[in-house]
């Protein structure tokens, strides 16, 4: 039992300890250094320290501690494993004692044996019971948040082993520690199953750390994306315009296709897939083709490409008929319209536009829409042909006899029609007699009556009698008149109130100047205010019914002009005119008889001028 306390180690630095100078203490060494106790050797004494003193015992336990290995706590060391069990491993650091280790600690590791060297971390170097407290875990998590730290800073590739899914990711070991892969950052592509990756090993960078949570974020997609980079820069600095490549369809949109160069992405645009009109990529290509392709242009500071298809075949314009000309009669399909036009394809990749004033005679605005739709087979004429500038201009209305040209002897001035509105403005109203001839009816030309708008009488739409009043053949204007189809109003008024006639009125409405008069047949005439004077003197008021007097009627202006005054005041002037110019006899036939004047006749005479002045 004593012999397998002094540990040979321990033994031999013993006796390289300095022996204290004290006969004592240079005996018990002595008895300390031989390598066998002596056969004379009281244990008991020595067990039951009966002769040592306490300075002795104080100056052995000092040497014996400078034998041993300095072990500071809160710190990883390295130690030999000694022992191997089912529960337990047990880990000499060099002190006094070996200190023990819960087998789990090394489950990563199960190849583990007697004699490897492992980290441990001091926990205490005695505990309650005196063991040295070691932990394999906390070195193993210590080292590995400095080795993560010095992989992020370093931008180091690292093995990470995918333990698990989460949410959003996955869960990896890195050097002992749990980081989080998400799953944006597994693949370029997008991953919809994580669980193909758990259980294995994958090469991954460091993305993001915080150092207060401990939480390590990694990316194996940075990984991928950097060796794309090199390639996608390797693969520019090769390109030129004009080369021809191969690469493979990887995704198509709405305005162009994708190709994989090999490590680098180009764009074909939906213009450069071919010579003719495309509604969508997909006409052309599908996912996955295998394509050639031409380089137009590329940017190697963007690291954008742009690649062409169509250009790899011969021009369309180059194969068309060289015998064609203006004045040919072309047949196409309709591949788009627009508000100006409608592009015609003669021809695969030759299309000619037919302007919308090329497709019918009528000088009214139209649409496109109104004539011809996407997909239609037409038949036009060639207008117009560049071949290096690689346009052409079509014509339908051409294929048709222009109505212009026999228009006097289709429609003579006075002759009347039936027409259809098809617009409206303030002027007057757009009527049209047949497809390719219109007229304007100005609003004068509407109604007898006065009105502020066509719109009060009649709608775009509504069918209407025109007759022709005149023509402009040049501009391809035509004058249309539709009141003179109707009864002139102002032949029935002329006729009911002749001028100095007197007809019963009411007045409707009174202003500052003058009144309007509501007259039988509900015609309406005007009154200056002056006219309403009435015989007592007092004007005539809003709904008052009086005698009229017709002093005036304005054919051109449609007016009617009455007065109450005149009804009475020019009865009397009459009386007045008529005594007078009985008087005026009197005195001539007084005058010629002079001679034989008598005092009755004198009397007579001062009596008629006195009846004479009453009356002026």
């Amino acid at each position: 039992m004593a012999e397998e306390t002094i540990n040979p180690e321990v033994q031999a630095q013993v006796e390289e300890t300095p022996v204290v100078e004290t006969p004592a203490v240079e005996k018990k060494s002595t008895k300390l250094n031989a390598s066998v106790a002596p056969e004379d050797f009281d244990w008991e004494a020595f067990e039951n320290d009966a002769e040592y003193s306490e300075s002795e015992k104080a100056d052995i336990e000092k040497a014996y501690d400078q034998t041993l290995s300095k072990v500071v706590e809160n710190e990883v060391v390295e130690g030999t494993v000694t022992s191997i069990t089912k529960r337990e491993v047990m880990v000499n650091i060099g002190y006094k004692s070996e200190g023990v280790i819960m087998a789990p600690e090394f489950r990563y590791n199960p190849d583990l044996k007697v004699g490897d060297k492992v980290e441990v971390y001091v926990e205490s170097a005695e505990d309650r019971k005196g063991q040295l407290v070691l932990s394999h875990k906390k070195a193993r998590i210590l080292k590995a948040w400095d080795r993560v730290n010095e992989a992020y800073n370093s931008s180091e590739v690292v093995k990470g082993f995918v333990k698990t899914r989460t949410k959003g990711g996955m869960i990896v070991d890195v050097f002992g520690i749990e980081a989080f892969l998400p799953g944006s950052q597994i693949d370029i592509k997008p991953i919809r199953d994580y669980d193909q990756f758990v259980g294995q090993n994958m090469d991954l960078k460091v993305v993001k750390i915080n150092q207060e949570f401990r939480n390590v974020v990694v990316s194996h997609k940075a990984l991928l994306e950097a060796e794309i980079e090199a390639k996608r820069s390797e693969i520019i600095s090769r390109l030129e315009k004009g080369q021809i490549l191969e690469g493979e369809v990887k995704n198509i949109t709405n305005y162009g296709v994708f190709v994989d160069l090999g490590g680098v992405d180009g764009l074909i645009h939906i213009t450069d897939l071919s010579w003719g009109r495309i509604n969508h990529p997909e006409e052309v290509v599908n996912i996955g083709d295998r394509i050639k392709v031409v380089v137009l242009d590329f940017n190697p500071d963007q690291k954008r490409i742009a690649l062409g298809l169509k250009q790899l075949t011969p021009h369309p314009w180059d194969s068309l008929d060289p015998n064609l000309k203006v004045g040919d009669k072309v047949k196409g399909k309709v591949v788009l319209i627009a508000d100006y036009g409608a592009f015609v394809e003669i021809q695969p990749g030759v299309e000619g536009l037919i302007h919308v004033s090329e497709m019918s005679w009528s000088p009214r605005l139209h649409s496109a829409q109104e004539f011809l739709k996407v997909g239609d087979e037409v038949e036009a004429q060639v207008l117009s042909l560049e071949r290096e500038g690689r346009k052409m201009s079509l014509g339908l209305k051409q294929l048709t006899s222009n109505p212009w040209d026999s228009i006097r002897e289709k429609y003579p001035v006075g002759s009347t029609h039936k027409a259809i509105v098809r617009n409206i403005t303030n002027f007057g109203v757009f009527a049209e007699l047949e497809d390719g001839v219109e007229g304007l009816v100005h609003i004068s030309d509407l109604s007898w009556s006065k009105i502020k708008h066509p719109s009060e009488i009649i709608n775009a739409g509504d069918s209407i009698d025109v007759v022709i009043l005149d023509f402009d053949e040049q501009n391809h204007k035509l004058s249309l008149g539709h009141k003179q189809l109707l009864p002139n109003p102002w032949d029935e008024i002329e006729a009911k109130f002749p001028v100095g006639s007197v007809v019963e009125g009411t007045v409707k409405s009174v202003n500052d100047k003058d009144a309007t008069i509501l007259l039988e047949g509900d015609v309406e005439a005007f009154a200056l205010i002056r006219d309403l004077v009435k015989e007592d003197g007092k004007n005539a008021v809003v709904g008052e019914t009086l005698p009229f007097k017709v002093s005036e009627l304005r054919r051109s202006t449609r007016k009617v002009r009455v007065s109450h005054t005149r009804t009475y005041s020019e009865a009397k002037e009459a009386r007045v005119a008529t005594e007078t110019a009985n008087t005026q006899k009197a005195v001539k036939k007084i005058n010629s008889s002079v001679e034989k004047t008598t005092l009755g006749d004198i009397s007579e005479l001062a009596a008629l001028k006195e009846k004479l002045e009453k009356g002026n």
